[in-house]
């Protein structure tokens, strides 16, 4: 299982590299275009979840996964909010609703949430054996 949270961190750092919203006129943007203080906590949550997977603990790997989906969703609704206040400078709602509907996600958020569900989720099968020796 140690295999599966590697490879769910592998995929968390390279994600953020990938395009992760699409500005028109501008280009695709990645987590270090979006926020550098956001890519730095998905970095510095990612050596976190490392010191966990090389210790193997799978509470440490799994609570720095759930912290890394949190932080996803939060720098989610953030990008939908900022271009929400980015064209507030126009007159009427739906107008603002409009122009920042051309903000679009890209496909690195599918990369960035699959590498850590799989942290979250990988290494709970572990069997103990319970027998008694008398």
């Amino acid at each position: 299982m140690k295999n599966i949270q590697l490879l769910g961190l592998l995929l968390v750092i390279v994600g953020s590299f990938l395009p992760l919203v699409h500005v028109p006129v501008i280009g695709n943007w990645n987590y270090w275009k979006l926020d550098h203080y956001l890519a730095i906590a998905c970095w510095i949550f990612s050596a976190c979840a490392v010191f966990g997977i090389v210790n193997n603990s799978v509470r440490i790997v799994r609570f720095f996964g759930i912290l890394l989906i949190l932080l996803f969703g939060f720098t989610l609704v953030a990008v939908k909010m900022q271009s929400l206040q980015y064209f507030s400078f126009l007159p009427f709602k739906s107008w603002q609703e409009t122009f920042a509907g051309i903000v679009k996600l890209k496909w690195g958020w599918a990369v960035e949430f699959l590498g850590a569900f799989l942290m979250v989720i990988a290494g709970g099968n572990k069997k103990v054996n319970n027998r008694t020796q008398i």
